[in-house]
């Protein structure tokens, strides 16, 4: 099946939409099969795997799958979102800017939607030199067939697991469905990538968010990681979580349970990372409207990418 056929019936994701995004149909993901994409640059906020000492060469693609209720970068993932179109061949070029700025490694976020034209942005890059380790930043909700395509390109997956129960799902995700979409994922990865490196880096470093008042979720989701998948994935436990455009009273993760969830990682032999809780820590949500969404210091833009956007 070629690219534009992918495009034209689009099953990329779960939601298995079924439209044809290039005749300008939006799908769920709120794209049509023109690439958008809201920043490229150095970023230095992803695990040391990704980010190495200069930063990982970020691309954030516009749009996105689910459209979770707390999504920090919605901003860019709802349907209309902030982004810019570009060519197959201008991505190829933010590749390459993204290499010669001394990027750790190329660390495409939430690209599942725009896979096609990935593919090909990643073949043109790599006839041009491109040699960076090919990072795939996502949410976890795919399909084995969409993975499959980019999976020949990928030296680490860097992917949220965000929860097994559908209830939770369906609060903090937007789709219950997700819990269950998730599980093929894994199993598929554990079959390609049965050995994590991070050294390379290559393999799979999973992502999972506590979200508020879910504690009992989480060490449920860790006993079916340990059971599963410890001896080839590691695991990034994320504590922080921040509602985006509201306060809906959620109160930070109490200090007992992080104490226990630490504990629950060793007990169970689970190795990775663990973001440490910070009552003092400084949240913010990016805006990708700016030259640089991030803290100063955290991030520098690509300036081709800034040259595309005009500025």
């Amino acid at each position: 099946m070629g690219q534009e056929d992918l495009y034209r019936t689009c099953r990329l994701c779960p939601n298995l939409c079924g439209v044809d995004r290039l005749s300008g149909v939006r799908g769920r993901c709120g794209e049509t099969s023109n690439i958008r994409i809201a920043w490229a640059g150095l970023h230095r906020g992803e695990e040391p795997p990704v980010s190495g000492k200069n930063g990982s060469g970020t691309v954030f693609f516009s749009g996105c799958p689910l459209h979770c209720r707390f999504c920090q970068n919605y901003i860019i993932s709802t349907v209309g979102g902030y982004g810019m179109e570009v060519t197959e061949d201008q991505l190829a070029k933010v590749f390459l800017g993204l290499q010669e700025m001394g990027a750790a490694s190329l660390d495409l976020v939430t690209a599942t939607h725009f896979i096609p034209s990935v593919t090909g942005a990643l073949e043109t890059a790599h006839r041009q030199g491109l040699n960076l380790p090919v990072v795939w930043n996502s949410s976890g909700y795919e399909t084995v067939e969409a993975l499959k395509l980019i999976d020949p390109y990928v030296d680490l997956y860097l992917l949220d697991a965000k929860t097994l129960n559908s209830s939770v799902a369906g609060v903090f995700c937007g789709l219950p469905g997700y819990a269950e979409a998730i599980v093929p994922v894994m199993r598929f990865l554990k079959r390609r990538r049965p050995e994590t490196r991070l050294e390379k880096p290559e393999g799979v470093l999973i992502r999972h968010l506590v979200f508020p008042g879910t504690v009992d979720s989480t060490v449920s989701f860790l006993h079916w990681f340990a059971d599963n998948f410890r001896h080839n994935f590691r695991l990034s436990l994320m504590v922080q979580f921040v509602p985006p455009r509201e306060n809906p009273g959620f109160e930070p993760l109490p200090e007992k349970d992080y104490s226990m969830l630490l504990e629950l990682l060793d007990t169970l032999g689970i190795d990775g990372f663990v973001q440490e809780q910070d009552d003092n820590e400084i949240l913010w949500i990016p805006d990708f409207t700016r030259d640089n969404p991030f803290p100063s210091g955290f991030a520098d833009p690509l300036p081709y990418f800034l040259r595309l956007r005009g500025v």
